[in-house]
């Protein structure tokens, strides 16, 4: 009984990490990845489009600081109310022309929103190439300057920060509950519906050198932060070598 416990327990498949990448070369104008299309929830990506819209519609706000840099939760998600929820990611991603973003199906779950590696490196090129000089330089500036800790307490220096050489980031993070040991003293109360997140999700987003790199990230149910942003730091690390 005990050889034929062991043989299904070695049969049975182990769970393993769900990821897609995709790195744009803005020198050959060519793009390279795995899955580049492949749906999946953008946790804090999304973030950038609500910095889009309300610069393009409304004009600066001094919210936009701490979400980027430090991807405060309360001040995005006073900027998705205000910037008309979900038909925020309807509006943006038409005017950016992208192929697989799709806004939650829960309205106040902004975390939720579909994204895909090929997307968010869209985002990054409209960034970088059409959108007026004001935003731009608004955004792109905070995420050149995005800090270590982020309001929550999790560490944000997987992924870009510890693989590449002075990037622009975005970092993306759900289902991890609150953090083990956070980063700074009092971390800022997360959205609670993040701790009912069945698959822990971990992104890394942005710019290093002459690269957009996007690296999406879906982990077995029980992965720590910690082993998880390992994972995707390595990741990150394969798929930048030589580029950044």
């Amino acid at each position: 009984m005990h050889l034929l416990l062991t043989l299904a327990l070695l049969a049975a498949p182990v769970p393993t990490t769900t990821a897609s990448y995709a790195v744009y070369d803005r020198i050959t104008h060519t793009l390279t990845g795995r899955d580049v299309h492949k749906p999946i929830r953008s946790a804090s990506l999304v973030k950038i489009l609500i910095a889009i819209e309300q610069l393009e519609s409304r004009g600066d706000d001094p919210r936009i600081e701490p979400m980027l840099r430090v991807s405060d939760d309360n001040a995005a998600s006073e900027l998705w109310v205000e910037n008309g929820w979900d038909q925020l990611v309807v509006r943006t991603a038409e005017r950016l022309k992208l192929k697989d973003t799709r806004p939650p199906e829960k309205r106040g779950m902004w975390g939720y929103t579909a994204v895909s590696a090929y997307d968010v490196v869209k985002i990054y090129r409209y960034l970088l190439e059409d959108a007026k000089p004001k935003v731009r330089r608004t955004i792109m500036g905070h995420l050149q300057r995005a800090e270590k800790c982020a309001s929550d307490g999790f560490d944000q220096s997987f992924g870009l920060p510890s693989a590449t050489w002075r990037p622009a980031f975005k970092q993306g993070w759900s289902g991890f509950g609150d953090p083990t040991k956070p980063c700074v003293d009092r971390p800022r109360p997360r959205i609670q519906w993040e701790l009912d997140t069945k698959s822990p999700a971990l992104h890394t987003s942005g710019t290093c050198l002459f690269s957009i790199v996007v690296v999406l990230t879906l982990h077995p149910e029980g992965t720590t932060y910690e082993k998880a942003a390992k994972r995707v730091t390595q990741l990150t690390e394969e798929v930048t070598k030589h580029r950044c």
